[in-house]
């Protein structure tokens, strides 16, 4: 039996320490990007799912948002300079994939499929995750590492202003990615015995 699937996601995990040191160009890796997404399965192949690629300034003025957005929620000084050290080292990665969600497509889903009409939004969320742990994989099969954040919807107003984000696009996820400067630690798992049944 292949195994190979298996080894790329024990390769892909949260990787906080990333970096600049990057050998591939923006235009590889938009397509590697824009590639997964397009590969990956949604409802209907209704096809929800959306990103938005930024590399250099872009980048760091998304970081800059979340940074300011933040700060008007973490008012003790001391707090706040933990919360920036934090920000600082996902602004110090090479670039940041957004994912959003195109809700008037789940809309035209909903009114077209009536029957199914209670299960779109859900279902665009786990095409998010489809789409979400595909490009995480792709860039770990690449020996780049990432993390996903979730700063939505704090900083949904200021991205959708600063990087012209369509009004039907729904932010759902960060996820910034660059050279591996340190390993992930190590991963627990809860016993199998608590997870998994089968019947034969």
């Amino acid at each position: 039996m292949e195994t190979k699937f298996i080894e790329l996601a024990k390769k892909r995990r949260s990787i906080y320490a990333l970096g600049r040191k990057v050998d591939f160009s923006q235009d590889e890796l938009v397509d590697l990007i824009t590639s997964v997404i397009k590969q990956a399965p949604s409802p209907f192949n209704n096809q929800t799912t959306r990103a938005m690629i930024l590399f250099g300034n872009s980048h760091e003025k998304l970081w800059d948002i979340v940074a300011a957005a933040l700060r008007q929620v973490v008012k003790d000084d001391d707090a706040f300079a933990k919360t920036q050290a934090k920000i600082n080292g996902f602004k110090a990665a090479y670039g940041t994939v957004l994912f959003f969600t195109e809700t008037q497509t789940v809309k035209d889903f909903e009114q077209n499929f009536p029957l199914y009409a209670d299960n779109f939004q859900d279902w665009s969320e786990q095409a998010q995750g489809n789409a979400q742990y595909a490009v995480w994989t792709a860039l770990a099969e690449n020996d780049l590492g990432a993390n996903l954040q979730h700063y939505n919807p704090l900083i949904d107003d200021a991205v959708r202003e600063a990087f012209d984000v369509p009004t039907s696009w729904r932010l759902r996820a960060e996820m910034d990615f660059g050279s591996i400067e340190a390993p992930a630690g190590d991963k627990d798992y809860l016993d199998d015995s608590e997870r998994f049944r089968v019947f034969k």
